[in-house]
């Protein structure tokens, strides 16, 4: 038993080790397309984003370990759906191009020009999501990064914290992030990959929601009960 929770260590460090890696020449690239060094919004924003990340992490490691362990191997869990192993894989690919047209748009070539403003209320929408996210991560031990029934972890119906106003909190905040993010770095471009986001992130809803109310107990009296999906008041 040691032993394999010993293998699992690392197993899941060097996971960490090359995400990390991979984060370093991602962002290199982001910079590389922008063509300098110089863009404080960026730096700004990876100021924030590794901040809150991090600050997330070690919450999580050490208020609710079990939740870290099932974000970290969800991934390779057999029951998770298949047309949401296709949906996150485009999101990541239209984040890739998110993240390459905003530096060409902002910094490069000028495209295009977003007023301070707008700029500022783009970071506010960031920011509204990242509370949402540490909401529902604080409330929800089942809040997996995949679509799936977790009969193996006891998975219950989550009713409180955000999940009273919304019955999908975690896809409100990716909405609000993707499309906060371009308008914050100054790209009115970004948000076409943004746009195609929440499109995407509209169908998982749609069809978590009708996987959560066929197999999970409980679920659709709760959605009997919470009647917005993703927008209060809208969806």
């Amino acid at each position: 038993m040691d032993g394999e929770k010993n293998t699992g260590a690392r197993a899941n460090a060097l996971a960490s080790v090359v995400k990390t890696v991979l984060a370093a020449a991602f962002i290199s690239l982001v910079f590389l397309a922008a063509g300098t060094l110089r863009w404080p919004r960026m730096w700004l924003y990876l100021g924030f984003y590794i901040a809150v990340t991090s600050s997330l992490m070690v919450w999580l490691k050490k208020r609710n370990p079990d939740l870290l362990e099932e974000r970290l191997t969800a991934r390779k869990k057999a029951d998770v759906k298949r047309w949401d192993r296709a949906i996150v894989a485009a999101c990541n690919l239209l984040l890739l191009i998110m993240y390459l047209v905003i530096p060409l748009d902002a910094v490069r070539f000028g495209w295009s020009r977003i007023p301070p403003l707008i700029s500022w209320l783009g970071f506010a929408s960031v920011l509204a999501a990242w509370i949402i996210v540490f909401r529902a991560f604080r409330v929800n031990s089942f809040l997996s990064g995949f679509v799936r029934i977790q009969f193996d972890r006891g998975q219950t119906v989550c009713t409180t914290g955000p999940y009273r106003f919304v019955r999908h909190p975690m896809y409100l905040a990716n909405i609000l992030s993707s499309v906060g993010v371009p308008l914050f770095l100054g790209s009115m471009f970004g948000l076409i990959p943004a746009g195609l986001i929440t499109a995407l992130f509209g169908l998982r809803t749609s069809l978590e929601d009708k996987t959560l109310q066929n197999e999970l107990p409980g679920y659709a009296d709760y959605a009997a009960n919470v009647c917005w999906r993703l927008v209060p008041g809208i969806w």
